[in-house]
């Protein structure tokens, strides 16, 4: 079995300087991605400001959907999944999981580290063709303190619901720009970052680490800011999959969308 899987950060729907809406555009890129299952962060699940600012029909057509923005962003995909993770007066907003294959079951964790950021680990299983498919939508925390714990946490709850003969995806945006976490998802879930997983096949550059006495290496691609990708905050975790190809999309049209670039990647079950 092969499938395509993307991440994106998807900044609430809204440009990342003037609050203007789009999410009609992020529907139409998101169909780009031609991807199976879309991990989503940062998605609007009600947002009455916004639905009354923009929902109002302009030039014969919405700038803001009527319902919550997964179901909306989904296009042709038949499911989705959402976590409500940050809860405010006009609306909330949370982490999502769009999927071609049908979705068997949903739970929502509240990892959040203190009162001021609302986060959460959306844990959805797949029901494909083949097998059981564990996918686990991630957005930790600003401060590497608390990313530390969110991670413990994440590694407990992936020990507890996913059997080790399952595959597994754990996608979304770390803010983990020093990249401390990779050693210990790997070590602790077996799991690779996809572009370090395709970088194994360089075996120049494996010399190379070797020599300087650095040993294996984790490099996961740069994602913020969109318009000129500096810092490495969004991953792509698997287990029980080939990596075939991982790509960030980024250019003029991206950077309009989002602060963060999205990623895409081919997949074998292996």
């Amino acid at each position: 079995m092969k499938i395509r899987v993307a991440t994106y950060n998807i900044h609430k729907g809204v440009s990342s300087i003037g609050n203007r809406p789009r999410v009609l555009a992020l529907k139409k890129a998101i169909g780009l991605f031609g991807a199976d299952v879309v991990f989503l962060q940062e998605v609007q699940g009600k947002h009455d400001h916004f639905s009354a600012k923009f929902g109002a029909e302009t030039r014969g057509r919405r700038q803001w959907p009527d319902g919550a923005q997964h179901e909306f962003l989904r296009g042709d995909m038949s499911h989705s999944a959402y976590g409500m993770n940050a809860i405010y007066d006009h609306g909330h907003h949370g982490n999502a999981l769009l999927s071609s294959f049908p979705i068997a079951s949903q739970t929502n964790d509240d990892v959040s580290d203190h009162a001021y950021e609302q986060r959460g680990i959306l844990h959805c299983i797949l029901e494909t063709e083949t097998c059981k498919v564990h996918c686990y939508v991630v957005h930790l925390g600003l401060f590497e303190a608390g990313r530390g714990r969110q991670t413990d946490l994440l590694i407990q709850k992936v020990l507890a619901t996913a059997p080790p003969d399952e595959p597994v995806i754990i996608a979304g945006d770390f803010n983990d720009w020093r990249n401390n976490l990779s050693a210990r998802l790997r070590e602790a879930l077996g799991v690779c970052e996809v572009f370090d997983e395709l970088g194994k096949s360089n075996m120049i550059g494996d010399l190379a680490r070797r020599l300087v006495g650095r040993g294996k290496t984790v490099n996961p691609a740069r994602t913020f800011p969109a318009a000129m990708p500096l810092l490495r905050l969004d991953r792509m975790y698997v287990r029980g999959f080939k990596v075939e190809q991982a790509q960030v999309l980024h250019g003029p049209t991206w950077a309009r969308l989002s602060d963060h670039a999205p990623i895409v990647a081919h997949l074998a079950l292996s």
